[in-house]
C-alpha cells in the first residue's frame, strides 16, 4: 500500500464516524424548535467540514430524511430490548419510549414539511416500521388481559402522539400520558366500559 493511503475499511469507518457525528449535531440543533439551522451550523457543530457535510448529505431534506429515519430505527430496535415484568409494563415502557420519539421528531417532523409533504412515503413507510416493531407487544399484553382487546396498536400511537402534540413541557405532559396508559387496562371492577353499555 502506497505511503499515507488509508485501507477501505479504515475509510468505512472514518465516513461512519462523521456521518453519526453530523446526525447527533443535527438532532441537537434540531430539538430547539425555535432557532433557525442551517447546514454551516451543523458542520460546525459536528466539527466537519462542509464538503464532508455535504458529501454525507446532499441537501437539508436528505439530513432530515436521514435523521427521521434514524429515530424510527432506534423506536423499533427499541421493541425488541425493552425491559418489564409482565408483557403489559413492557408495552408501556415501549410507549414511554415512543411518545418521548414522538415529542422529539416533532420539530423535526415540522421541518422536513418545509421541504417535502405529507404525501412523502418517508412518513406512511417509517410508520408501518414502527407499528410492525410494536405490534407484537400488544398482542402478548392483550393475550396476558393487560390490555383492553377492542384496541389496536394503531389507535394507542395516535393516542400517544395527540398528547405528545398538547402545549407542554414533560413534567406537565407525563400525568396526562400516564392517565391514557391506565385506560388501556381492562376494567376489573366488574363495571361495563362505555363500549359494552352502548346498544
Amino acid at each position: 500500500m502506497p505511503p499515507g493511503q488509508v485501507s477501505s475499511p479504515a475509510r468505512r469507518a472514518d465516513a461512519e464516524r462523521n456521518r453519526d457525528k453530523i446526525l447527533a449535531a443535527a438532532r441537537s440543533a434540531f430539538a430547539d424548535p425555535g432557532t433557525e439551522v442551517s447546514m454551516a451550523e451543523i458542520s460546525r457543530r459536528a466539527g466537519v467540514g462542509m464538503a464532508t457535510l455535504y458529501r454525507n448529505f446532499p441537501g437539508r431534506q436528505e439530513l432530515l430524511e436521514a435523521l427521521f429515519t434514524d429515530e424510527v430505527n432506534a423506536i423499533c430496535e427499541a421493541a425488541k430490548t425493552v425491559d418489564g415484568e409482565t408483557p403489559g409494563a413492557v408495552l408501556t415502557a415501549w410507549l414511554h419510549r415512543f411518545f418521548a420519539f414522538a415529542t422529539s421528531k416533532r420539530h423535526i417532523a415540522s421541518e422536513l414539511l418545509k421541504h417535502t409533504d405529507y404525501n412523502n412515503p418517508l412518513f406512511a413507510n417509517n410508520r408501518a416500521r414502527v407499528i410492525a416493531a410494536g405490534r407484537p407487544l400488544l398482542a402478548a399484553a392483550q393475550r396476558a388481559h393487560e390490555v383492553r382487546d377492542n384496541l389496536t396498536l394503531e389507535q394507542i400511537l395516535d393516542m400517544v402522539i395527540a398528547i405528545a402534540t398538547i402545549h407542554g413541557d414533560t413534567r406537565y405532559l407525563e400525568p396526562i400520558l400516564q392517565t391514557a396508559l391506565d385506560g388501556l387496562r381492562p376494567s376489573t371492577d366488574g363495571k361495563p366500559t362505555l363500549e359494552d353499555s352502548n346498544p
